[in-house]
């Protein structure tokens, strides 16, 4: 990093340096081009994807918060904050402190809002678990995320994980917090106020995790590329006086904005708060806490180390500021001040090391990028069904199926993370949503995370669209209406057209269904590159939703509660099977096309649910995904762990294809069971919304028994289906 010709080690083009050589009509100084490389940075600068996120809707039923790090809606005179984020690279290369800073960094998105967290999940794929190194990703990485979010006693509710050979060279960490504050005590990542100071807070700087943006999260992986050094390391403990100071800080009106040092570190938030505020800042590198001695200016502007702060303090109040930080054992060091003239300033011993517009820096060039239909496609969504044959025993088809990684009980994993700490919560991990109480509105907040990435790999419009509409209908499962979303898309290399066009697609997708269910896009992130030698993952938009429950009394959970209620199927008929986990496990086929959704159709059934919940009329209810209608069964039966529960389904609607029917994923169905005489009351709301409604059978016994005209096809003892859906996992990742 001692001459400008190393502008392409940093990831920049030869076009883009040309860019900065006439913005600053002279050759960059080597710590301003360190910072032009993260700033045009795929992942901080969004260069391919921005364009097509415009289309994202920002209104919706809820006020809608769009900050500069993270957003929210408004409930009342509350603000729920929240954002999902990926820390995918970093998880590849050193799986526990790529998913534990993963966890740090989007805890501190949220409380520098000024919001406290109060919940966490997180979405997560791996490579098939036969691969010893997957193995070894998977127990890193929900040591991690366990490691941080345990010690800084914010508590992890939910998420999801699945299992596919797309992922072998690459895994997905997506990272998902949620806070609250009053909506009047907001704070922006802004500096603003000619005079007033720059104030750096937290831990001390070091080398760890240069570059972790420029080279680590905006390139592909090659085959032996060690890039351990561009792996933050976190600190829980440090993190949590970094919230009580936050926040306490904060409240003393003292502070005018305030930014977390996370991609790219001090220079991100340095110019990024001065581009928000339309002001200059200048700084002092000698001022900076340091735990490593003679760091290059350029180092200090790039470090990635963790729990680390930029707060804009008004003058005169930097003491009574400090005081806070130091009391709870941080750093507190003024480093610099906000000037007027909009150019961002840094002096090292005084000699001045970078001089450049803050707006220059934040405005990277936007790309129009090429995208093409992927030829694979063609081939694959060919599905003769005609060549399938049907199970010869669909009780183990039915065991196969819940005893595959994606399906089973993720148990292993989230037994070992603290979803009690701060007593809030009300629904376990385990259930279709978590549940967190908001106790002073007495209200509660919902949250899921969901992705189908099979689904996006044949039909990335589609898929996404699902994703969304499964997310809402984990929701409503629970007896939140969907208020809004952050979305974490994850994708191939944006630089070949097929992966764009997914991406493409998969933007347009989410784009219609939120507009269709009235709900904004508050936050997000993309994360590109995410390939290897091996090839692309599939195309993964993760959506991360919040909903509303009016009445924490009115919440329901997946699990049949009481013997002799009725079973109900709201929605269609199961007919398709094209990208269904039971291709994948039983035949051993990626084929065919993703299932259909018909938006109108998947608002009525879930208008339908809420409603029956919000009525009191329904024991649970459970949105049938993968597996179909026989696993979505299944489950209800078996996943109230102390009160299994089973159930006789002798008039499913199950068609010539008896697989089809059972283990078909057709879209827009919720199982529910409630008491006989709330039945019709439920059916008079299913025909209300146009819903198609059937009762399918009662609940009762120790096995789950289908029957089709009279024949039984399935009759699975419940311990011997818990069994193999709650060991599944554990028994994989053992090997």
């Amino acid at each position: 990093m001692t001459a400008v010709k190393n502008y392409e080690a940093l990831g920049l083009t030869d076009a883009e340096y040309q860019h900065i050589l006439g913005i600053l009509k002279r050759e960059p100084t080597p710590t301003e081009l360190a910072m032009f490389s993260v700033e045009w940075s795929e992942h901080c600068g969004y260069t391919h994807s921005k364009k097509l996120l415009q289309a994202l809707p920002k209104k919706g039923k809820y006020k809608a918060l769009i900050g500069e790090d993270s957003g929210g809606i408004v409930v009342g005179g509350l603000a729920i904050v929240f954002k999902m984020e990926s820390h995918n690279h970093p998880s590849q290369v050193e799986p526990k402190q790529g998913a534990a800073t993963g966890v740090g960094g989007i805890i501190r998105d949220i409380f520098t809002a000024g919001a406290r967290p109060i919940a966490l999940l997180d979405s997560l794929r791996f490579g098939e678990l036969k691969h010893p190194y997957n193995r070894y990703l998977l127990r890193g990485v929900v040591d991690g995320i366990q490691f941080y979010g345990n010690c800084v006693g914010v508590p992890t509710v939910g998420g999801e994980i699945y299992f596919d050979q797309s992922y072998n060279g690459n895994c997905l960490v997506n990272a998902m917090c949620i806070g609250i504050c009053p909506k009047d005590k907001l704070a922006r990542a802004r500096a603003t106020g000619v005079g007033n100071s720059i104030m750096y807070v937290g831990s001390t700087t070091g080398r760890d995790g240069i570059g972790g943006c420029s080279i680590l999260a905006s390139q592909e992986f090659k085959e032996c590329q060690d890039k351990r050094p561009t792996v933050q390391i976190g600190d829980p403990f440090t993190e949590k006086c970094l919230i009580e100071a936050t926040l306490e800080a904060l409240e003393t009106g003292h502070i005018a904005g305030i930014k977390d040092m996370g991609a790219a570190g001090l220079t991100c938030a340095t110019v990024e708060m001065a581009a928000a505020g339309n002001s200059g800042v200048e700084i002092e590198l000698q001022a900076v806490p340091r735990r490593e001695e003679n760091m290059a200016p350029w180092e200090v502007m790039m470090s990635e180390s963790q729990e680390r702060m930029l707060v804009c303090v008004k003058k005169g109040n930097e003491k009574f500021v400090r005081d806070i930080f130091v009391k709870w054992g941080l750093n507190a060091s003024v480093i610099g001040k906000v000037t007027d003239d909009g150019i961002v300033r840094v002096r090292d011993k005084g000699e001045l090391v970078v001089e450049v517009s803050a707006q220059a820096l934040t405005r990277a060039p936007l790309y129009d990028v090429p995208f093409k239909k992927p030829e694979y496609l063609s081939h694959v969504r060919k599905l003769d069904l005609r060549s399938i044959k049907q199970p010869r025993d669909y009780n183990r088809a039915l065991l196969k199926l819940l005893g595959s990684v994606s399906i089973a009980s993720k148990e292993w994993v989230y037994r070992q993370y603290d979803h009690m700490v701060q007593a809030n919560t009300m629904v376990l991990p385990g259930s279709d949503a978590a549940v967190i109480r908001l106790r002073d509105v007495n209200k509660a907040i919902a949250a899921t995370c969901d992705c189908n990435s099979l689904y996006c790999y044949l039909n990335p419009l589609v898929g996404a669209q699902i994703a969304v509409a499964e997310a809402a209908r984990n929701l409503a499962c629970s007896g939140a209406t969907p208020a809004a979303v952050t979305d974490c898309l994850d994708f191939g290399n944006p630089k070949k057209p097929d992966r764009f066009w997914q991406f493409k697609k998969s933007v347009e997708g989410i784009s219609r269904s939120c507009r269709f269910f009235n709900i904004p896009v508050v936050s997000g992130n993309v994360s590109f590159y995410n390939e290897s030698p091996k090839g692309s993952i599939y195309p993964t938009p993760g959506i991360g939703m919040i909903g509303i429950i009016d009445d924490p009394e009115k919440i329901c959970t997946q699990y049949f509660k009481n013997q002799g209620e009725v079973v109900i199927l709201l929605g269609p008929a199961g007919r398709e099977l094209g990208g269904s986990r039971y291709l994948q496990e039983i035949h051993k086929l990626v084929k065919g096309d993703a299932p259909q959704l018909k938006l109108p159709l998947e608002k009525a059934v879930q208008k339908t649910a809420l409603e029956a919940i919000r009525k009191g009329l329904a024991s649970s209810a459970h949105d049938c995904s993968e597996g179909g209608l026989a696993v979505c069964l299944a489950e209800s039966c078996i996943s109230g762990k102390d009160n299994m529960i089973g159930a006789v389904i002798d008039d499913a609607p199950l068609g010539v294809r008896l697989d089809a029917g059972l283990f078909g994923e057709t879209q827009s169905r919720i199982i529910i069971s409630c008491p006989k005489s709330s039945a019709a009351k439920i059916k008079a709301i299913a025909q209300k919304f146009k819903a198609p409604f059937k009762v399918i059978g009662v609940t009762g016994g120790a096995a789950l028994k289908i029957s089709h005209k009279g024949k039984e096809i399935i009759n699975a003892d419940l311990e011997k289906l818990s069994q193999e859906w709650r060991g599944a996992l554990e028994k994989h990742i053992q090997g």
